[in-house]
């Protein structure tokens, strides 16, 4: 006979998901463990504690990781350790922290990368870890989603209520500016793999949840507007049409209808000068960023040639605006006393291949790339049933869809930005890790009440 437990873990897994199997719903999921990484992503997603100067003194993040320790100490059991080596996620983003390590004292600053990887990167990889040993189940994936989700509403709510336009010098131009951590191309990035996750939180919800979710798919849009990000809008595109185009079991209607919300709150909230800006994708080589030593093609092509210069183990993490102030082509042809800019590589695979080196970029890559191919072939091996399934076959079975879109979100966004030791990618790879091991531990689950 199941026994219904009405709080989540710390029972065993087992437990947890017996009492799910019973419910008429998903529900988040409650225990310390989950709440504290649910505080921990809407923390880190939307950055909100950059706005209380108070809070930001405490360092939530930092006193919650200490929480989530002192958690798995108390109780072992809220949590699954052979999770970090049960699928291919965890072990090669672990391979990819222990390579940026050895590649750090081959680089042009031991000291730039030591500092970045100890107050960073080592942040990144260890709430990675946190959530890797935290997804043993549809319902804390769900969880897990939700937290994402809320991150990105207060992120928007920021975008809306908090950080203000400013024009573009020498344009006609006006975005977002002084903002926190993210700025307006940064906030593009994550808004669209916000976009997808939002999403799939509409099509899992019951009806409050719906509500706030396409009240949220309208922020998005608006919030997209005030960002003034070419390459946000080109994952938009490219986004909604792999979302029109994989959400097959869906209703046309709907499908359509996720698109045309998104676009409204971006036509109506349309800054001065937006549709200009955004009209140049359509003439690249009359941009700047075409021909000027400081456009992207030409920092794309000065990383290409760090990366060659550097091939085995790259300039060093976090080291390439250093190099175009120190080693770059620019540095030898200029004058002695010519201002110098640093600038940032503004492509997450450039980044990557010149910073780690040309290993590092395959196992980068085989990240992202993977992501989408390995859940594209686990939703291919679902029970047919699933998408008219109990609640938690049918979220299994939707994220399957959605998580690979955030991927392809956040991969054409991140081509034109710094992106790839930021928290995104590595939340993302959580939650295909996750997927695998859910849809593992439901269908055993399936079999064993069946």
């Amino acid at each position: 006979m199941l026994r219904t437990n009405t709080t989540a873990s710390p029972t065993p897994p087992q437990a947890a998901w017996s009492a799910s199997a019973v419910r008429p719903r998903l529900r988040l999921a409650r225990d310390p463990y989950r709440l504290t990484l649910f505080l921990i992503t809407v923390l880190t997603i939307s950055r909100i504690h950059q706005h209380f100067p108070m809070l930001a003194k405490v360092r939530p993040i930092l006193v919650l990781y200490l929480f989530a320790v002192l958690v798995i100490v108390l109780n072992p059991r809220s949590v699954t350790l052979g999770n970090s080596f049960r699928t291919w996620p965890p072990k090669l983003i672990a391979a990819l922290g222990v390579l940026a390590c050895i590649s750090a004292p081959f680089g042009i600053s031991l000291g730039a990368s030591g500092s970045f990887l100890l107050h960073t990167y080592a942040s990144v990889l260890f709430y990675a870890f946190l959530l890797f040993i935290g997804i043993r189940c549809a319902r804390e994936l769900y969880t897990l989603v939700w937290a994402f989700v809320v991150g990105i509403a207060l992120l928007v709510w920021q975008a809306l209520a908090i950080f203000h336009l400013a024009p573009v010098i020498g344009t006609s131009v006006e975005r977002l500016a002084e903002m926190y951590s993210y700025d307006a191309n940064d906030l593009g990035c994550v808004l669209m793999v916000g976009l997808v996750l939002t999403t799939l939180a509409f099509l899992t919800a019951q009806r409050k949840g719906k509500v706030a979710s396409a009240a949220l798919l309208v922020g998005i849009g608006i919030a997209l507007a005030r960002s003034g990000s070419r390459g946000a809008f080109l994952g938009l595109l490219g986004t909604g049409c792999a979302l029109l185009w994989s959400l097959k079991r869906v209703s046309v209607v709907k499908r359509i209808g996720f698109v045309v919300v998104v676009a409204v709150g971006l036509a109506l909230a349309a800054p001065p000068g937006y549709w200009t800006q955004i009209s140049t994708v359509l003439s690249p080589t009359k941009d700047y960023n075409w021909d000027s030593s400081e456009g992207r093609v030409e920092i794309w092509r000065r990383g290409m040639d760090y990366m060659l210069d550097h091939p085995v183990f790259g300039i060093g993490i976090n080291n390439f605006e250093r190099a175009e102030g120190t080693i770059s082509e620019k540095v030898r042809r200029s004058f002695a006393g010519d201002p110098i800019r640093w600038t940032a590589s503004h492509n997450s695979f450039v980044q990557v291949g010149a910073e780690l080196g040309i290993p590092r970029l395959i196992l980068w890559t085989s990240l992202v790339v993977g992501a989408i191919v390995s859940v594209t072939r686990l939703r291919r091996r679902l029970p047919r049933e699933w998408p008219h399934g109990d609640p938690e076959e049918r979220f299994l079975y939707l994220a399957t869809i959605h998580v690979p879109l955030a991927v392809v979100g956040f991969a054409i966004t991140a081509f034109f930005l710094s992106f790839a030791y930021l928290d995104p990618i590595y939340v993302l790879a959580a939650f295909v890790s996750g997927l695998y091991v859910a849809v593992t531990e439901k269908a055993r689950r399936t079999r064993l009440l069946g």
